[in-house]
């Protein structure tokens, strides 16, 4: 018997690493590729024993302003967040505790404004950024990001509201407490961690958004994506240079994911499932 319980143990746990290895190869290779010469990152067979080297990152600074780009990307991912949480939070407030019989077909309506493909909305949205003098600025590249996460935040926000007691919300009126009382009194600290998980899941979307960084921005407000990019060029791509450039975009991301991970978890898991 215990024979029997244990091989299905160890196929999962094999199965676990293998699928494991196969996820972090692709971050792996990438890690390796960085610390190569050129002439190494094209070897054939690959190398997996050399010498490494730390011109690529050198070459990176040199190249462009990392510092800037990191700059860039902090500032439109942490302001997006900020704005769109305050936008969302009384949204989902409103739809949460006063609900109508069209709350549900807004919020559906909202979520199905994600599947449309962002380069449909392209040339409206680059035409308004132009016309207001917005092209290749943080202001622009936050306004876009905070709506194209609007949807998601009001949906896991209305999901974490719709959580909360309605007896807790009913004795804080009893009690005399206004809106506005009950919303940042009651409401807020009782949704805690929805806001948290929330405001982390689409930090981490902000940051890893390339197509409109790409397309309403350059050298000035070009955020980590875009010098990622700029390492394509009519002559090839530079393996070794791409891959410490990319390590550099992702290395802060996949360290401040790690230390949230438990409420990215929740956050990719909570609200969209319910």
């Amino acid at each position: 018997m215990q024979t029997d319980s244990i091989v299905p143990v160890i196929l999962r746990t094999a199965g676990a690493w293998v699928l494991s290895l196969l996820l972090f190869f692709p971050l792996g290779w990438l890690v390796l590729t960085a610390f190569k010469t050129e002439l190494q990152a094209i070897h054939v067979p690959p190398l997996f024993i050399f010498e490494p080297t730390m011109d690529n990152f050198s070459e990176v600074q040199r190249r462009s302003d990392y510092l800037l780009f990191a700059k860039n990307s902090i500032i439109t991912s942490v302001g997006s967040t900020i704005l769109g949480l305050a936008i969302a939070a009384p949204a989902a407030y409103s739809m949460a505790f006063f609900r109508t019989k069209r709350t549900r077909d807004i919020l559906m309506w909202m979520l199905s404004t994600k599947m449309m493909p962002a380069v449909g909305a392209l040339v409206p949205i680059y035409v308004l950024a132009q016309t207001a003098g917005l092209l290749d600025s943080r202001t622009a590249l936050v306004v876009v990001f905070t709506l194209s996460n609007l949807p998601i935040m009001v949906w896991m926000l209305y999901t974490s509201f719709k959580d909360i007691p309605p007896e807790i919300l009913e004795a804080a009126r009893m009690d005399g407490a206004t809106l506005w009382t009950e919303f940042r009194n009651v409401v807020m600290p009782l949704s805690i961690g929805g806001l948290a998980s929330t405001g982390l899941l689409c930090l981490v979307l902000s940051w890893n958004e390339a197509f409109w960084a790409l397309n309403l921005s350059s050298a000035k407000a070009g955020t980590l994506a875009v010098l990622i990019a700029s390492y394509s060029s009519p002559e090839g791509l530079f393996w070794a240079k791409l891959s410490a450039a990319s390590l550099l975009a992702i290395a802060p991301i996949v360290v401040f994911g790690w230390f949230s991970q438990k409420q990215l978890v929740q956050g990719l898991t909570f609200g969209a499932v319910k």
